[in-house]
């Protein structure tokens, strides 16, 4: 029984089926009428968990970053935690080095939206690097019932569901501020990318097409990004069993090659971890990057080059 705990944590026969944890162990029940319908499962309780931890975060860290009292003096104006002051560094980088010279005067309108979707992907993508899934199996192992496998512990992010919700949110924003910015006869006019009224046929499917593969791109991106890392690492975890497998039996070669299995795939897994962290940080960068282009790209300076654009054309003939 513990070498099938064991095969658990080490991804099992199929590392796939270990990192997609599709199948639900808890929460199963009736709901407007229909049967076996997935009230909760692991990728539900860390959305909630990641929602929790980003308000808490950074909630605590605004109250760190805000000007204190006035009988401090100069030191009001300074964060009173390293934590808080890292938070308002990548704050900072984000909005001045990041959004500011796409979005201009807009920046601070948008601003919270975006930092919400960078804080809220970083989360998840960092709480999927944590064993919480091995370590509810390893509980109800021990407790000998079901009890918290499948509660909390997935990657939300690795869910095509979870990150097609997200962009799905961003398309919205993203249309909504280029309806609000050029108004819904600029909006119509900026389909046509400034052309002459006779590529109107050919360049208005084009731009709605385009307006709908932006988002899919984005669910994509980030969905395939968290997965395949995920999948690697368990491949590796399931050569280290294996090779402990091997271990375990004896003999002379299965020492020196369990052996030797073992110690390359642990070493190797603590590589890719690493590189899995750095992947955290940029994939949510990333995300929240191309939300604030697509942002610009709906805008009067982006109108204007257009026509911008389309004039000069005419100059030259």
């Amino acid at each position: 029984m513990l070498s099938d705990f064991m095969v658990t944590l080490g991804a099992g026969s199929n590392p796939v089926d270990h990192v997609v944890n599709s199948v639900p162990t808890w929460g199963m029940g009736r709901l407007f009428g229909l049967e076996n319908v997935w009230l909760w499962n692991a990728h539900v309780g860390t959305l909630v968990l990641s929602g929790v931890i980003t308000v808490a975060l950074l909630w605590w860290a605004a109250s760190k970053i805000k000007t204190g009292p006035e009988h401090l003096g100069s030191g009001r104006y300074l964060t009173s935690s390293p934590i808080a002051h890292a938070i308002e560094v990548v704050c900072l980088y984000l909005r001045e080095s990041t959004c500011r010279p796409l979005l201009g005067d807009r920046t601070d309108r948008f601003m919270p939206f975006l930092w919400t979707v960078f804080f809220f992907i970083l989360v998840n993508n960092l709480l999927g690097l944590v064993p919480i899934t091995d370590t509810t199996h390893l509980v109800d192992h021990f407790a000998g019932g079901h009890y918290f496998s499948g509660m909390v512990g997935a990657t939300a992010t690795q869910n095509i569901f979870v990150t097609a919700a997200l962009a799905v949110i961003a398309a919205l924003v993203i249309n909504l501020a280029g309806i609000r910015e050029l108004g819904i006869g600029g909006y119509l006019r900026h389909l046509t990318a400034g052309t002459p009224v006779y590529l109107w046929p050919l360049m208005i499917p084009i731009e709605i097409v385009g307006t709908i593969i932006k988002p899919v791109a984005l669910a994509l991106r980030l969905f395939a990004n968290m997965t395949a890392g995920h999948i690697l690492v368990a491949v590796l975890f399931m050569f280290a069993v294996q090779g402990i497998g091997m271990l375990s039996a004896g003999g002379a070669s299965g020492l020196v090659m369990g052996g030797a299995i073992s110690v390359m795939s642990i070493v190797a897994s603590i590589a890719i971890y690493f590189l899995e962290l750095f992947v955290a940080f940029l994939q949510a960068f990333v995300f929240m990057f191309l939300t604030a282009v697509f942002i610009s790209q709906l805008s009067h300076h982006d109108e204007h080059e257009h026509h911008g654009e389309h004039d000069h054309e005419h100059a030259h003939a």
